[in-house]
């Protein structure tokens, strides 16, 4: 697991990144129409499944657990190209797909996470994103009723911790990798 994370760390950077981006203008967008939503997230989720699919297939060859972060990659492709799809969306229906993608995230971040401890310390920031992701999922599952609108603050703010998350497992990743190679962090890049 260390090396194919650590092979693609500025994939999860990156994916972190977005997911801040996104975050953040869905706080300074309060206001933004359900369907703006919709195309914003789908976008979103297919965006960082492009990534995750991508960065399973560069260390496919190296290491046997490739596929769970293949699988993370193809949950955001399917539910992000289903959300462009299907712009029409009730909010219901947005906020199952959300919860649905943040739980499936979730769970095999997790997995990552657990599996990547026996590699290095520092697993904890990927583990805790995976942790934050299921939280969220529950919150969406256990409130339908407030609509994708009245949740897009803490839709933001959860994008926002998750790619801080990110981007901190990333670099601890990145560090490591190096480590394990033998090579200063820098010459990782």
């Amino acid at each position: 697991m260390l090396n194919i994370l650590g092979r693609s760390w500025g994939l999860l950077v990156l994916r972190g990144v977005i997911a801040i981006v996104f975050g953040v203008a869905a706080i300074l967008m309060p206001l933004v129409t359900l369907s703006s939503l919709v195309l914003v997230f789908g976008a979103f989720c297919f965006a960082d499944g492009v990534f995750a699919v991508i960065g399973a297939f560069r260390g496919r060859g190296t290491n046997e657990d490739w596929w769970l972060v293949l699988l993370q990659g193809v949950a955001g492709l399917l539910i992000g190209a289903f959300t462009l799809v299907n712009p029409a969306l009730t909010a219901l229906a947005l906020l199952i797909y959300i919860a649905a993608w943040s739980l499936i995230t979730g769970i095999l971040q997790l997995v990552a996470a657990i599996k990547l401890r026996k590699e290095i310390k520092g697993e904890l920031w990927l583990g805790l994103s995976g942790l934050l992701s299921i939280g969220f999922a529950f919150l969406l599952i256990w409130r339908p009723e407030q609509g994708a609108l009245a949740l897009i603050l803490v839709i933001g703010a959860w994008a926002i911790a998750v790619g801080v998350l990110l981007v901190i497992a990333g670099f601890e990743v990145r560090t490591h990798h190096a480590a394990a190679a033998g090579k200063p962090a820098q010459a990782a890049a």
